[in-house]
């Protein structure tokens, strides 16, 4: 069985694409569209407590009986740093001054991670969704197998091959190769230590050093990008900004009007927007925040509190300029059309470019 067909038998889709969770943009209306057309819906239940994420998962189960994935976020703890917390809000306070509005007094955490929730746990295993991906690491290995002895497929994003065999002796089913090209937060288990290999560089690679099948994300945006990461040995993709101008994602007006403009062929990688590297449509947020001259950022999540107290500030005065606009550097291939509608245009897209 090659590992296309094995995928897709892993789990139990008709075509290899797989549409990635992202926090604030995917909802149950996008993923159950795109499950409903044979192709594998997410959520992204990162941001989310027990209770949302339960309700996520209910409500995404009430729009298709076809599998989904839910992915959950495991980065390392945030550790409250008030000195540091301080500082940063200084730094940002002639912007928000800017605005006519201060900064907050303090920053708050958002969200845990994964790490730390065995309530979430709880709710994975009674809510037995049929995928589940992991982001910015992996939890203990008896969570996983917890999870697996549930009967629920277990998929781990990783940036380098160093990941890639962590992820491997973990037991997962399948590895999500996340390139550099990628929009919105890079999945590298250091942020530190971001070695930024490209998308097929990194399928490459791990075609030749593992048998667990390869999902490629980042830059794909049509049927030719997914055949060209098959030929390199990927057996499936995962794609975000292809799905954010979808009428069922969440995204605002403005942000979709960027992907399909000239904004979109400007996109860079920033760590002070959230604390963590992540990619986006350039804007304020990516040149007025950080620099040289800028204090140590907050822990992630705690610095995103910040990013998004200063982007409502400037959001109320009707200024988009610090928006936070996650986006890969395929954002110019960018189409609006229902998320259905999308896949049967990627898989037509497939077909023609596979060679007769």
């Amino acid at each position: 069985m090659t590992q296309r067909a094995n995928i897709l038998d892993l789990l139990n889709i008709q075509h290899p694409i797989i549409q990635a969770p992202m926090v604030g943009v995917s909802t149950p209306e996008l993923a159950a569209a795109v499950s409903n057309a044979g192709a594998l819906g997410s959520i992204g239940l990162g941001g989310s407590n027990p209770e949302q994420a339960r309700e996520l998962i209910k409500k995404t189960r009430a729009l298709t009986n076809a599998p989904f994935n839910v992915n959950l976020f495991c980065h390392q703890p945030a550790q409250a740093k008030p000195g540091v917390e301080q500082a940063w809000l200084g730094h940002l306070a002639p912007l928000f001054r800017a605005y006519k509005t201060e900064p907050p007094a303090s920053l708050s955490l958002g969200y845990v991670s994964f790490l730390e929730s065995e309530a979430m746990l709880q709710v994975l295993l009674e809510e037995r969704p049929a995928v589940i991906s992991f982001h910015f690491g992996l939890p203990p290995n008896e969570w996983i197998e917890q999870l697996r002895d549930a009967g629920i497929k277990i998929l781990a994003c990783v940036t380098t091959p160093a990941e890639a065999r962590q992820a491997e002796a973990a037991k997962v089913d399948a590895l999500i190769a996340q390139g550099m090209e990628a929009g919105g937060h890079r999945g590298v288990f250091d942020p530190d230590n971001d070695e930024l290999i490209g998308t097929f560089a990194l399928v490459s690679v791990l075609a030749e050093m593992t048998d667990l099948p390869i999902i490629a994300a980042g830059g794909i945006m049509n049927g030719s990008g997914i055949v060209a990461a098959q030929k390199l040995g990927a057996a499936a993709v995962q794609m975000g900004t292809a799905f954010v101008c979808c009428p069922e994602s969440s995204a605002n007006e403005q942000y979709r009007k960027a992907l399909l403009s000239e904004r979109s062929q400007h996109t860079a990688i920033s760590a002070d927007i959230s604390g963590r590297p992540a990619r986006g449509m350039v804007n304020r947020l990516f040149t007025d925040i950080g620099g040289v001259s800028a204090p140590t950022r907050p822990d992630y999540p705690i610095a995103y509190d910040a990013t998004k107290a200063l982007s409502a500030a400037a959001m109320n005065q009707g200024d988009y300029d610090f928006a936070v606009q996650w986006a890969g550097q395929g954002a110019p291939l960018s189409r609006a059309m229902p998320a259905a509608e999308l896949v049967d245009v990627l898989v037509r897209e497939i077909e023609a470019a596979v060679p007769r």
